[in-house]
């Protein structure tokens, strides 16, 4: 009776690591080939995904999806020098969603798009601001946040995305059978 547990176990284990491979594929999919280039990135629909995943997948799953469909998408995009801040903004971001209730579409998972939208500002704006200045600098960090603009429409697709997605998905019960 033992190896049927560990079984089962590995089982799971193995359908969330393909899981999360399939999340950030997508991720990378909705991030590099549905962007618009703006300010010193682009902006893009792909946080969505992730908002998407951290609502299916326990919390160190979805962060790994979200850090590395977003690296990936911003290395082989041209844009290798943000990759370092997406692995840490990204994996962040997941941690706002909840994937306890058998619901997608929750209020803490609705809510937890504004925090969301706060990580993405303060923490690319901050990295623009240090790392791509190599120092400190209050005119660097100003002169980036000068793309909220961009990141509030990022995060308005990624939410339109999210609740239509999520709505349409709860209807299907997908989420029990996923992960049984």
């Amino acid at each position: 009776m033992p190896k049927a547990r560990s079984s089962h176990s590995a089982d799971t284990k193995l359908r969330l690591i393909v899981m999360t491979g399939l999340f950030a594929a997508i991720t990378y999919v909705f991030t590099a080939y549905l962007h618009i280039p703006s300010g010193a990135g682009y902006t893009h629909a792909g946080d969505g995904i992730i908002y998407l995943a951290a609502c299916i997948l326990p919390a160190p799953y979805a962060a790994a999806a979200g850090a590395i469909g977003g690296a990936l998408a911003d290395g082989l995009s041209g844009y290798a020098v943000w990759m370092p801040a997406t692995i840490v903004i990204k994996a962040v971001t997941a941690l706002f969603f909840t994937n306890k209730s058998d619901k997608m579409l929750t209020l803490r998972n609705i809510f937890g798009i504004v925090p969301s939208l706060i990580v993405c500002i303060a923490g690319y704006s901050l990295y623009e601001g240090t790392v791509m200045t190599k120092g400190f600098s209050s005119a660097a960090i100003l002169a980036a946040l000068g793309q909220i603009p961009s990141y509030c429409i990022q995060v308005l697709a990624s939410s339109v995305l999210f609740v239509i997605t999520a709505a349409a998905l709860d209807r299907t019960g997908i989420k029990r059978r996923l992960l049984k």
